[in-house]
This record gives structure tokens, sequence and C-alpha cells, in this order.
């Protein structure tokens, strides 16, 4: 059975205990979490803080399925940069979020982070071998701590790199490490020139997590995108990682986009 999350910057502000809360209340097993509603940099959460965090969530019978939004917090980080002093301070950073998820008992994590991944005077083959340089220094934490970074792809007009699926995997390929896998996001993934299904299916044996929103930036059933052939190419496959909810727009608001959300992916799951 398919197992379904929705991220918690959905209810922005909203303390983590209400947010979970909230969250059980609306049928979902699991929360994805963006590091920087909870604070600036994560090696400020010590020990118990952490434990505090799994806690709620799992009082509320939530798992914590992932992290994403990786690189919103601290200000400055940059995953290619040629100033080598930020992109080492990025590179701890993913090392030490590497850290915070295993300790929260998030399986994946996903390098999403438009802004802080834009090219530099276009220079994307600098940016392909700085990208690879950098990630390669967080695997032998991301192993450690049995955690799955998964990269996403982001089109025009929020990212000017790694745009397609297909640039993804081939990231992925050439690093070729098995915590180093790909993320499939229906709303990116509606940007491109084939349908999302066809996506799915191409890539499958490399994507161990999925973003379900529309192309319109909402919540899955609440514009045009159809969710059927997602689900049953996702069922084909046998994708047995999470389906998580990742809105941009919410309106109308944070409990309705949840109950909403995830009445119509259970309905089109089971279809």
């Amino acid at each position: 059975m398919q197992r379904f999350a929705i991220c918690n910057e959905t209810w922005q502000d909203t303390p983590w205990d209400t947010t979970c809360a909230a969250i059980a209340a609306a049928g979902y097993d699991g929360v994805e979490i963006a590091p920087f509603t909870l604070t600036d940099d994560v090696r400020k959460l010590n020990a118990a803080q952490r434990g505090e965090i799994r806690r709620v969530a799992e009082g509320h019978g939530l798992a914590i399925v992932g992290l994403h939004w990786l690189l919103m917090a601290p200000k400055g980080l940059h995953l290619h940069t040629r100033n080598d002093r930020v992109r080492q301070e990025t590179a701890d950073y993913l090392k030490a979020l590497a850290d915070f998820a295993g300790d929260l008992g998030a399986p994946v994590m996903i390098l999403g982070s438009p802004f802080q991944r834009t090219l530099e005077d276009g220079d994307f083959a600098g940016a392909w071998s700085r990208t690879r340089e950098v990630i390669r220094q967080a695997l032998p934490t991301l192993a450690a701590r049995d955690v799955i970074l998964c990269q996403e792809s982001l089109p025009l007009p929020e990212c000017d790199f790694i745009q397609t699926a297909a640039e993804a995997a081939q990231l992925v390929r050439e690093i070729d490490h098995p915590h180093y896998r790909l993320m499939l996001d229906v709303k990116s993934m509606c940007a491109e020139d084939r349908p999302p299904a066809a996506i799915i299916r191409e890539f499958a044996p490399l994507v161990k997590h999925l973003h379900a929103n529309d192309a319109n930036r909402r919540g899955p059933g609440f514009g045009d995108t159809d969710f059927r052939p997602i689900a049953q190419a996702a069922k084909d496959v046998g994708f047995s990682g999470w389906v998580s909810v990742e809105v941009f727009d919410y309106t109308p608001d944070p409990d309705t986009i949840a109950r909403d959300s995830l009445s119509y992916l259970k309905e089109v799951w089971a279809a």
C-alpha cells in the first residue's frame, strides 16, 4: 500500500506539535521537514532537541520521511560556487544535515534548493564538476547514517542548473553511489516535453522519492494535472518510496490543502 506524507512548511509558522497534529488529523502517514522552518542551522539543535522533534512526530503516529529545502539556511550556501570557502561550507552543511536526518530517522534528503545552485556566468561545465565534488564529500556521512541524498531537477524559471530528470539521472549515474539517487517532482516533470508517467518509467531504478503537486504549484487535485497515469506508472514499476505533497501556493488554507490532496491521491492510487 502506498504511503503518503506532506511537507511541514505548508503550515508555515505553526509550531511543530500543532503541525504534526494537523498532518495526522488529515490522515497522513508521514511528514517531510524543511529544516529552515525549525532552525537557521541544524547544528544548533542538540541531541535532546532532535529527540524531541522525533518524539513529537512519532507521538502523532507520523514517520519523518525526509528533509528538503536543504540549503535555504544558513545564508550564503551555494552548491557549486567557484568560491572554495563557501563551497566547503556547503559540503560541510550537507554532512551536518545527513547527521540530522539520521537522528530523526529520515531516510532521504531532497537536493533542490534552486537559489543555491544558480549558475555563475553560465559556467555549466564547471558547476557540474564542482557539484560532483561537493556531493562526493558528503557520501561517507550519508552512508554512515544510512540516508539517501536524492537529486531533484528544477526547470525554469526556478532554476538554470539540472533542469530535467535526464540531467539529474546523468549526475546520479556518474557519481554512482547507493546513497545518491533521484527524486521526481510532478510539477517539475510537467515542464518537460513528455508525460510524467514516461519519466517515472524510464528512471524507475534510480527513484527513491516522489513529490506530489499540480503543475499550477498547488496540491494534487487542485488543478488540471491528471495523477492517474502517474500513479499507474509508479505501481507498474514497483515504486516503494514515499509520495509527499509539496505545494508552493498555500491557498485556500493548510488543512484544506492537506485533506483534499490526500483524498485525491488515495483515489487515484486505488483506481
